[in-house]
């Protein structure tokens, strides 16, 4: 297997540029440690610059933190977004990372989860060690770390939840974990102000701008479903399980503008604080860095205009696999419109009743366990579109297919098509909404055939496919800026000839 890594290593005299101008569009492509102060800080510091001579540059928190230094607590880098030049698309330092985020490591060895990604442990350390400057147990513990210090600074979590909510299982090891990184207690961070109290907690989720999320916004709001989510124009809500500790969530933009979304939360399980929060994050494609997927996309004719127009055009995930995978499934050769109403016939017929507390948000969406037998012809599915829901939450409850992130796309998408009633469209639809995979691309779709054209001809799938080679490895982005200018054009005035 060739593990070489096509990911970028730091270049130095741009870091320099980056953190003297402040430039946010850098905000966690590295961090800036300063050897004088044994500290480390996002490059959009605003205290006052250090002497170049004392400054080093680190590809990740978790590097710096190794080198020795703690985080700073004026630009607190929990805060800044995540670096996807390391977490998207199938090299085996993404795909470790992603399963990284969804607690693996907790559950399994090392060598298990190296082997996931069909590498051994040590090879797999020393490609973490070369490109994130740490080996891959440190970069998850800086993770938990940072994750902690912003729910010590924002909340009144008392610090035994914030162990929990961080994946640490005891307090013992959090505290000395804690102390170690950052020369204080844990306690000791609960002297500054800042705190929100309430039932709900309050936290920043930083991105890297231009940030579009009124579109983004739009985009969900179109296919929301009732008594599962709220979206406005101001807002996403959601409610989420378990069904004997539901909770609740609502993502806003913050007020002030400092690149930055609020999440208000109420989450009864501290314990998968985290994983919500990573869940959001990608949901709402908050560690893209629109620098690179701009550079591919401008050299595009038909794409360089949409990108000048919304450059901070993001790709909106899905919040459950099987959720988004009935309804790529009702939106076969259907509108948006259509499919919508059907999903929402499913939510009522056969979601999961809960209480919040919140108008509004009182169901789950259905497993596959409730779909697997259930009669969808009732509610208005055609009979073969019944059958092919059934037949994924079958082969889902059986395992020949699944939703893990760190699976490459053609693996993804090869299992799936398997599948009676799942074709190529589905499969790329989902990895685009489910698995947030940045080259999907589901080329048979009309719209796209018809908008990646200046003449208003239709391409054939194969002549998109050709075209699209040039758009990797960020094709999803060309599918959303293409579906979004096509919809522009139909809700544009027609002027009137005098």
């Amino acid at each position: 297997m060739n593990t070489q890594s096509p990911l970028p290593l730091l270049d130095e005299q741009a870091c320099e540029q980056a953190r003297l101008s402040r430039d946010a569009r850098f905000d966690g492509l590295f961090f800036t440690a300063v050897t004088s102060t044994r500290i480390y800080c996002r490059p959009v510091c605003p205290a006052p610059s250090p002497k170049r001579q004392n400054v080093r540059y680190y590809a990740s928190a978790a590097a710096a933190e190794a080198a020795g230094f703690r985080p700073c607590l004026r630009c607190r880098p929990e805060l800044a977004p995540g670096n996807d030049a390391w977490q998207r698309g199938d090299h085996v330092i993404a795909r470790t990372l992603k399963l990284m985020e969804e607690g693996t490591l907790n559950e399994l060895s090392m060598d298990a989860m190296a082997e996931r990604v069909g590498i051994g442990s040590r090879q797999l350390r020393r490609l973490f060690v070369d490109r994130l400057g740490a080996p891959p147990i440190s970069v998850h513990t800086t993770r938990r770390l940072l994750f902690a210090k912003q729910l010590l600074t924002e909340t009144s979590m008392p610090v035994t939840e914030v162990a929990l909510a961080s994946g640490f299982q005891s307090l013992r090891r959090f505290n000395a974990a804690f102390l170690q990184a950052n020369r204080i207690p844990p306690r000791e961070l609960r002297r500054h102000p800042g705190m929100v109290r309430g039932d709900a907690i309050t936290l920043r989720l930083g991105y890297r701008p231009p940030y579009d999320f009124e579109a983004i916004l739009a985009f969900l709001r179109g296919r929301s479903l009732p008594g599962v989510e709220l979206v406005d124009e101001h807002s996403y809500s959601r409610v989420f399980g378990p069904v004997d500790a539901p909770g609740w969530l609502r993502l806003q933009a913050r007020p002030g503008d400092d690149h930055a979304l609020q999440l208000e939360l109420h989450c009864p399980q501290p314990a998968r604080m985290l994983a919500i929060v990573t869940k959001l994050r990608r949901m709402f494609d908050l560690d893209a860095n629109p620098q690179s997927i701009g550079d591919a996309l401008k050299q595009s004719a038909a794409l360089k205009p949409l990108w000048r127009k919304r450059p901070g055009l993001r790709l909106p995930g899905g919040w459950d696999g099987f959720e988004i995978a009935v309804r790529a499934i009702l939106g076969q050769q259907v509108s948006v419109a259509a499919a919508r109403t059907l999903a929402t016939r499913i939510v009522h017929r056969y979601g999961i009743p809960v209480v919040t507390g919140i108008p509004g948000l009182e169901r789950l969406f259905p497993g596959p366990e409730a779909l697997v037998d259930a009669d969808l012809c009732e509610i208005g599915l055609t009979t073969a579109r019944a059958a092919t829901v059934r037949g994924v939450a079958r082969a889902l409850l059986d395992g020949r297919i699944d939703f893990r992130s760190e699976q490459p796309l053609d693996e993804f998408v090869g299992r799936w098509v398997e599948l009676p009633g799942i074709g190529e469209w589905t499969a790329h639809y989902m990895a685009m909404r489910a698995l947030s995979h940045p080259d999907a691309f589901p080329a048979a779709d009309l719209i796209l055939r018809r908008a990646a054209t200046e003449d208003g001809s239709t391409l054939s799938t194969k002549a998109l496919l050709s075209l699209a080679e040039a758009w990797r490895p960020w094709r999803a982005y060309s599918v959303m800026h293409l579906w979004r200018s096509a919809s522009d054009a139909v809700k544009a005035p027609v002027k009137k000839v005098k």
